[in-house]
């Protein structure tokens, strides 16, 4: 197998190279052939005086991006009646369009090396982001119901945990891409740290303050902070080696991500909740002895260690940062030296498009999922709150399981194919949740977290394929359609205000089968040839 880079000084970019007339007979070539191959003969083996004859199947061809290049030697197209002179090689050049799904394209997919040699220690300093954002971004559920209780405040009020976390991911997206479009990624990413470690110091003046609103504006910048490292870190990941592998490495990464979301249940529920229930006795008592004031301070100050020590440990990792040594990711292909700049693409490619949208619906059914679990299940089986939050913990835990199993799998299925059968899973599991509320229902509810892992990293990395130099800003478009976490959620909480909680989950019912109808019809990245 000969490389493309063999014939650069052959095929300039965008340079029209034959204008002969078909070669053969033409016998199986058919007009209505997507590709076309292109033979050259002649050519001296010790020097670079490649062609001296070249004869093509079809109209004469432009070739674009030698990267599309396959070329392959000593084989002659058969059914074409071509003869080669004795002596001279053969080389033919497939010009059809990426990601038209042959065989041989799928198999060379599924081999692509997962991570090129000497890009093993910034995998994993930046996969370690993926298991730290997990922890403030699950924290949030936990610190809904401890101010509920120390600020004494309802759950419309408490939602304002989730509206200036989502509020900070979408304002600061945008700013993160064009930063890193011109310092790159690993600027973004200790920034995005730096913004995550002060927002987490800042919860002990908030506590000491004792104000709900100075807690809401530090989760504004911890929030801005994880939009930093996500906007960074996926797409990082995904050009760290092959893009065709791109898919598998970041399903990889974000394996460790459901696993912080545990971290985050235990943290909580071992370091925040005081396990404290006063009746109304208690509180009238302690308030006549004018104590209540001090126990509601305490609980709040139990929200502090936990997320000075998260801030501490985000501000060594940006040292860590810092010290590791990035290799140029501003190619598609970071494991490739000779793959050139970036191409200039546009924004407005019906793939990239459509992620967007998809990755809205997905974060929505996701969230929303997770949200009311605990209610469907106290509604579908009538257990007590606390079986329902360990339900919950089992739940996470199958989202973890099928992160790391998926990215296994991956190596035997394409990722589109994957994404498409897990979301049609996810769809029967929903309506079965629907119209079986009860344990039948629950365990099929609990069931979708496990096809919902693969869901997001692999839309992100569909959707930056081909993106050339617009891959950072395309990123920081995807990652604000984490905004769909808050929107459909809403959505969700309405049906279950009017309609029941098992009839709000027929919104991600309708999210997965987008999801499906974009694996199977939207997620394939088609190169304009002319």
């Amino acid at each position: 197998m000969l490389k493309a880079p063999l014939v650069k000084s052959i095929l300039e970019p965008g340079r029209r190279v034959c204008d002969a007339g078909p070669m053969g007979d033409g016998r199986g070539t058919g007009a209505g052939r997507r590709s076309a191959r292109l033979w050259f003969s002649g050519f001296a083996i010790h020097g670079e005086d490649w062609v001296e004859r070249l004869r093509h199947l079809q109209s004469p061809i432009t070739v674009l991006e030698l990267k599309q290049v396959r070329v392959t030697a000593d084989r002659e197209p058969q059914g074409t009646g071509a003869r080669e002179e004795k002596g001279s090689g053969g080389v033919g050049i497939s010009t059809g369009p990426m990601g038209r799904g042959s065989k041989a394209d799928s198999a060379e997919d599924l081999q692509a090396p997962l991570i090129p040699h000497g890009r093993l220690i910034p995998f994993v300093v930046v996969t370690g982001l993926f298991f730290m954002w997990a922890i403030p971004n699950n924290l949030n559920d936990i610190l809904i119901r401890q101010f509920m209780k120390s600020f004494e405040i309802n759950g419309s009020s408490a939602a304002g945990v989730q509206i200036w976390f989502y509020l900070g991911y979408f304002l600061l997206a945008i700013p993160a891409g064009q930063l890193m479009q011109r310092f790159g990624y690993k600027m973004g990413i200790v920034t995005g740290l730096v913004l995550l470690g002060t927002g987490c110091l800042l919860f002990y003046p908030a506590a000491q303050a004792n104000k709900y609103v100075f807690f809401l504006a530090a989760l504004f910048v911890i929030a801005s902070g994880l939009s930093f490292l996500e906007t960074a870190s996926n797409p990082f990941i995904a050009q760290l080696g092959p893009a065709a592998s791109s898919e598998r490495r970041l399903n990889l990464a974000q394996a460790f991500n459901p696993l912080g979301s545990i971290t985050a249940g235990l943290i909580g529920t071992v370091f925040i909740f005081s396990g404290i229930k006063l009746s109304d006795a208690n509180v009238s008592a302690m308030q006549a002895a004018g104590t209540y004031k001090e126990y509601l301070h305490t609980e709040t100050m139990r929200v502090v260690a936990p997320y000075i020590v998260l801030g501490s440990v985000a501000l060594l990792w940006a040292v860590l940062v810092l010290m590791t040594r990035f290799p140029d990711a501003h190619n598609e292909d970071a494991s490739r030296p000779d793959a050139g700049p970036p191409r200039h693409v546009s924004l407005l490619q019906r793939h990239f498009l459509l992620a967007i949208v998809t990755q809205f619906l997905y974060v929505g059914a996701q969230v929303g999922t997770w949200s009311y679990f605990i209610p469907y299940v106290e509604h579908s089986t009538g257990v007590g709150d606390k079986a329902a939050g360990y339900m919950l913990t089992g739940t996470l835990a199958a989202f973890a399981v099928g992160r790391f199993s998926s990215a296994w799998l991956m190596k035997h299925i394409t990722a589109r194919t994957l994404l498409g059968f897990y979301a049609v899973a996810n769809v029967v599991l929903g309506l079965i949740g629907v119209l079986q509320p009860n344990w039948i229902g629950v365990v099929c509810v609990l069931t979708t977290s496990f096809f919902m892992s693969i869901m997001f990293p692999t839309i992100f990395a569909l959707g930056l394929k081909g993106m050339g130099d617009k891959t950072k800003t395309a990123s920081s478009l995807l990652v604000m359609a984490i905004l769909g976490g808050a929107a459909l959620t809403k959505v969700m909480g309405v049906l279950r205000d009017s309609s029941g909680v098992q009839v709000s989950y027929l919104v991600p019912v309708v999210c997965f089968a987008g999801v499906a109808l974009y694996a199977w019809f939207g997620g394939e990245h088609q190169e304009q040839l002319s």
